[in-house]
């Protein structure tokens, strides 16, 4: 991009220039007298094509991440109706995402569990109701217990919904840490659910603070998982 910068201005510096061999040197001095702003016109009519030329440069890369995002989204929609056509083919398949509910019949022993599970379900009901600051304190407790207990499954749940929380309330590079802590979580516990839709909200993320190309690579990989599941 600095090389067409400079290629451009010394186009234009030349350009200027032979105004000065065009014009008779009694024009010049007269210009001179009454203003001398002609001579700052090499200088502002080489910086007006730099910025023209790099501005233009700009929206067409702008032009080519929004095409290659809609791409991947016609993508994506492809791959959940096949995803929703094998499901509906399949209906006694049980699937357990992040956010499943939990069976009534589990027993939990640990009372520390059961505050843990108390504070996902109330952080999940005040996310349904668009409370979000207290479905946040919500999953911001659980995320402590569910470390305590040493639960990956139940911290990835907590992280999810912390992060799900803040990108509701528009703060999408805090939302990011939590969504891409989903993602940490299930490196190290060595099992991957979650990890799909963490994919898709970190992409989602990136989509509204503008910054596309993140957004495309977190979407390419949301497609490959989703076309493989």
């Amino acid at each position: 991009m600095m090389g067409i910068a400079s290629s451009i201005f010394v186009q234009a510096s030349i350009i200027a220039s032979s105004f000065e061999l065009i014009l008779p040197s009694k024009a010049l001095a007269e210009t001179c007298e009454a203003d001398n702003s002609f001579f700052n016109m090499p200088l502002l009519f080489a910086i007006a094509m730099i910025g023209a030329t790099v501005g233009g440069l700009l929206a067409r890369q702008r032009r080519g991440e929004l095409k290659r995002l809609n791409d991947q989204l016609r993508q994506i929609n492809a791959a959940l109706r096949r995803q929703a056509k094998i499901e509906s083919y399949a209906p006694t398949l049980s699937y357990a995402p992040v956010g499943s509910k939990m069976p009534e019949t589990e027993v939990i022993v640990d009372p520390r569990k059961e505050q843990l599970i108390t504070h996902l379900r109330s952080g999940k009901n005040y996310l349904r109701n668009q409370s979000l600051e207290k479905a946040f304190e919500e999953f911001k407790a659980a995320l402590e217990l569910a470390r305590d207990l040493g639960d990956h499954v139940e911290e990835k749940k907590a992280a999810r919904g912390l992060g799900a929380s803040l990108q509701r309330q528009g703060k999408y590079k805090e939302a990011i840490k939590y969504h891409s802590m989903v993602l940490d979580i299930s490196k190290r516990a060595g099992e991957d659910s979650g990890v799909t839709e963490a994919y898709g909200a970190i992409a989602d993320c990136y989509t509204e603070l503008g910054e596309l190309e993140q957004a495309g690579r977190f979407y390419d990989m949301y497609i490959a998982r989703l076309e493989n599941e």
